[in-house]
């Protein structure tokens, strides 16, 4: 199997998994404070395991500014993932993913106002085009607290995400295995307090080792490989294959879908954050497949952005 087909197979279960994941939170029936900190639980064993066999604790790279930024990126992460959870209590799960997935804007936000980046009239025209989608997406009527609620969940996760991508990227020379392994183990002792360990079913115990060990051990797994594998173009293309899986599966699950004109919204948001995603990876800037430019953006993600 030629080594680009075997990335694409790789990355596209990667986002296949991805967009299965809300169901998972869901059914777990736990509250997202408690479904984040077991994901971090399950997701630090199943990634330490991984890394230890690999044997990437050898030769990590990691030095105490790096140490450090990856665990700034683990708080930004870490409430990201609690945040698009309460978007899926407080709206469905097909809403706050499209909605996610603004996160690529607020990366380009953060590097005019934090690095005095000029954004080209171009990017101001997809961002302009996105908003009007995200208008036409949110489908809120006056009054609509949840969905307003749900909105403005998303949003937040997705500003926390761009929060973590920017820091994240500048880590560089250590796998992002670990970089993702930091991230998770930052996260537990933040949620500790928030935890009820008596509050999750016993049914609830298997979606909650699911999200560990599948979408934060497998899937993270399956998207490194699959990156050192393809070009920019086709990562950022089959990234959406995510939010395209957890619509389908929110409609299929719990017979959540989205109107007419909130449609009319989603090819609107894909189409300017295939734009801006792609103007913002040029082949001489990508990151070499090691470094921690591939971490979970987010997963995530990016970047895929994976959740």
């Amino acid at each position: 199997m030629r080594n680009e087909t075997r990335g694409t197979l790789e990355l596209t279960l990667a986002m296949v998994l991805s967009g299965t994941l809300g169901v998972f939170v869901v059914e777990s029936g736990a509250s997202p404070f408690e479904v984040v900190f077991f994901r971090c639980l399950f997701g630090a064993v199943a990634l330490g395991a991984y890394s230890l066999v690999r044997g990437f604790f050898t030769g990590h790279g990691f030095t105490a500014r790096k140490l450090g930024l990856a665990a700034l990126g683990g708080v930004f992460i870490v409430f990201n993932w609690v945040f698009l959870f309460e978007a899926y209590a407080a709206t469905s799960i097909s809403l706050a993913t499209v909605v996610y997935h603004t996160q690529p804007f607020f990366l380009v936000l953060l590097g005019a106002v934090l690095l005095k980046e000029r954004i080209s009239r171009s990017k101001l025209g997809w961002l302009a085009l996105a908003f009007g989608g995200l208008v036409l997406v949110s489908g809120v009527r006056p009054g609509d607290t949840g969905s307003l609620a749900g909105l403005g969940f998303a949003l937040a996760a997705a500003v926390l995400y761009a929060l973590a991508t920017f820091v994240t990227k500048r880590v560089t020379g250590v796998r992002p295995h670990l970089i993702a392994l930091v991230q998770v183990l930052v996260g537990m002792p933040l949620l500790l307090p928030f935890v009820r360990f008596g509050g999750v079913s016993g049914g609830g115990w298997g979606w909650l080792v699911g999200l560990g060990f599948i979408h934060t051990g497998l899937m993270y797994v399956l998207m490194y490989a699959a990156y050192a594998k393809l070009p920019t173009s086709k990562i950022a293309v089959l990234a959406f294959t995510y939010p395209a899986v957890a619509m389908g599966v929110d409609w299929a699950v719990y017979g959540h879908h989205i109107g007419l004109v909130q449609a009319l919204g989603v090819p609107l948001i894909v189409l300017a954050s295939l734009k801006v995603t792609l103007a913002a990876r040029t082949p001489a800037a990508a990151p070499a497949p090691r470094t921690a430019a591939h971490a979970p953006e987010a997963a995530s993600p990016a970047a895929t952005r994976a959740a």
